[in-house]
């Protein structure tokens, strides 16, 4: 009997022996018990031995393991260098594990590693659910409350907002006003109110907060490529391509969303640019907020279906950033998953090497790194009217626009349209100063004469004016017309709205969009120009101011291509 007795003892203390000497890496932590289940999903999916225990306070952990301590820590550094879990992971002794969740299914005790102690082998019994969290008494939710650290404080008051029962700061200090809020979470879910929340309604706040973040799968993400870290939405958005300055991720499936990484060498002034040139992205909608300082830049982009968010800014030489771009309309899930990888973006060492992406055949001048640059409706001719920017152009390139641009980059207000004669004038919103603008020929032409007409035959792609030739064909259209002339030249659509000049510089017209006469296409080398005259009638009935001159003279064409160049601009219906 007493042989027994101490051989008993003996394995006990064996047994309780190896455990303590058990040793885990502790992955990270979840806030509800779904969550908690598809990380150790994901995790089971890539390292074997992945367990997850319920570590009280309403937290799930995710653990690998067990191992001795030492080959624990050693497991640890390695798989932070890979970067394969995340940095704030660390070593776990096994004291606050409870109840098992991973594998589903699996004995709730913490099992010493094979080969240390052997088990009796016991029947299997049926997988029970884990249980609900014990309610608590005021002082014992006071007391599992003291344990939570300032960023789990900072997460229920977050949720309390998110929920629309707390307006204060987010900081972490349970004062009268997020006891308040926490009263009345209670009170509206049917808690009696204490103003101190126990565990079971931790659970349940911080649960109804992520819900929304359900299904999309954020992982975390370690790129040594971009030197950033970053939480993606893995169910709708995947790795695609390295295109300088970006990582792309697109869409998985028919969910329309897009994640940019930004990662480039830079200081401000290039900061500067990048700001610029991202705004002029399809995925970017002119609609929307933005806000830039010397390091740093946010852009808000709504519209056309989308919602896009992008930050950046320049940490040590680099910027760094990201877009998230997301279907407009599902704002609740949208802006919670911006802010969770607002929270969750880190530079790492790294940066995105423009030779990663080589150069090849799906280039194309209207993109950026691979994406398609925002392009206007419709793109004509126009010039300058004045010194302050007021400019002519055709009525068509005016036409069911929701905004004007005067050569992209200057947004314009219409003063004037006349669809009878197809003249419009445009005002720039804020003042320009042209280098120059036309003046009117009031003096009759002789036929025959050379004339040019400039423009942007090819819309924006051309990033100046061009000159095209011809001869004045006849001062009348071809049914006697006054209001317009006949020209011999062949001219491209971009064109219309354009000066026709004449061998001196001066205007005699505006050209004409093309269009068939009677349901009659005309030769390609036959064009309309409104005439002088009727465009300064029509100004002045407008009160808008026009220069005019009755001198006739010549100039060489390199001449006049640098007259017409300072007076002709690109208007951008969009």
């Amino acid at each position: 009997m007493i042989r027994a007795f101490i051989t008993a003892t003996f394995l006990v203390f064996v047994a309780v022996t190896a455990q303590a000497q058990q040793a885990w890496v502790q992955i990270e932590a979840q806030p509800t018990l779904s969550a908690a289940q598809e990380r150790a999903r994901i995790y089971a999916g890539r390292y074997a031995d992945v367990s997850g225990y319920y570590l009280g306070s309403g937290w799930y952990g995710i653990v690998i393991g067990p191992y001795s301590p030492a080959q624990a820590e050693a497991t640890l550094n390695q798989l932070r260098r890979a970067g394969g879990i995340p940095g704030d992971s660390f070593v776990a002794d096994g004291s606050r594990f409870q109840q098992q969740f991973w594998p589903i299914g699996a004995s709730v005790a913490v099992q010493p590693p094979a080969g240390e102690l052997e088990a009796e082998p016991v029947a299997e019994a049926e997988p029970e659910p884990v249980p609900d969290l014990p309610d608590e008494t005021v002082s014992e939710a006071r007391a599992s409350e003291a344990a939570l650290s300032e960023n789990d404080r900072k997460a229920l008051q977050i949720a309390l907002q998110w929920a629309g029962y707390y307006d204060s700061a987010i900081d972490g200090a349970f004062g009268r006003g997020t006891r308040g809020s926490m009263e009345s979470w209670q009170l509206a879910n049917g808690y009696q109110a204490t103003g101190v929340l126990t565990s079971r309604q931790r659970a349940e706040l911080l649960a109804a907060y992520n819900a929304v973040l359900e299904g999309l799968a954020l992982e975390p993400l370690h790129d040594t490529t971009s030197g950033i870290e970053i939480l993606i939405p893995t169910a709708v958005v995947a790795f695609d391509r390295y295109e300088p300055p970006f990582v792309r991720f697109e869409p998985t499936g028919d969910f329309a969303a897009q994640v940019l990484l930004i990662s480039q060498a830079g200081d401000d002034s290039r900061l500067a640019g990048l700001y610029e040139i991202l705004q002029t992205l399809e995925i970017v909608p002119p609609q929307g907020s933005r806000s830039r300082s010397a390091d740093a830049f946010t852009i808000e982009g709504i519209g056309n279906g989308v919602h896009t968010t992008i930050e950046a800014r320049v940490i040590d030489g680099q910027i760094k950033g990201f877009a998230l771009v997301w279907p407009q309309g599902d704002e609740e899930r949208r802006s919670r998953l911006q802010a969770e990888m607002s929270r969750s973006f880190t530079s790492i060492d790294g940066v995105l090497d423009p030779a990663v992406a080589p150069a090849d055949e799906d280039q194309a001048i209207d993109m950026v790194a691979g994406l398609q640059i925002r392009q206007p409706r419709l793109s004509l001719s126009g010039f300058y009217l004045d010194g302050h920017g007021t400019v002519l152009t055709s009525a068509e390139a005016v036409d069911s626009c929701e905004r004007i641009t005067i050569d992209t980059a200057h947004e314009a207000t219409v003063a004037l349209v006349d669809k009878t004669l197809g003249l419009a004038v445009l005002r720039p919103v804020s003042p320009l100063a042209p280098v120059g603008f036309g003046r009117f020929q009031t003096a009759v032409p002789r036929l025959q004469t050379e004339v040019a007409v400039a423009g942007y035959p090819y819309g924006g792609v051309l990033t100046r004016p061009s000159l095209t030739f011809g001869r004045l064909a006849d001062i009348r259209g071809l049914n006697g017309e006054d209001e317009v002339k006949r020209l011999a030249l062949t001219s491209q659509p971009g064109d219309a709205g354009g000066p026709v000049l004449d061998a001196g510089g001066a205007v005699l017209g505006m050209l004409l969009p093309r269009a068939p006469l009677n349901g009659q296409e005309l030769p390609a080398d036959v064009a309309f120009a409104l005439d002088a005259d009727t465009i300064l009638a029509a100004l002045s009935a407008a009160d808008v101011g026009s220069e005019t001159t009755d001198q006739s003279g010549y100039v060489t064409q390199e001449a006049l291509t640098v007259q017409a160049s300072a007076m002709t601009v690109l208007v951008s219906c969009w």
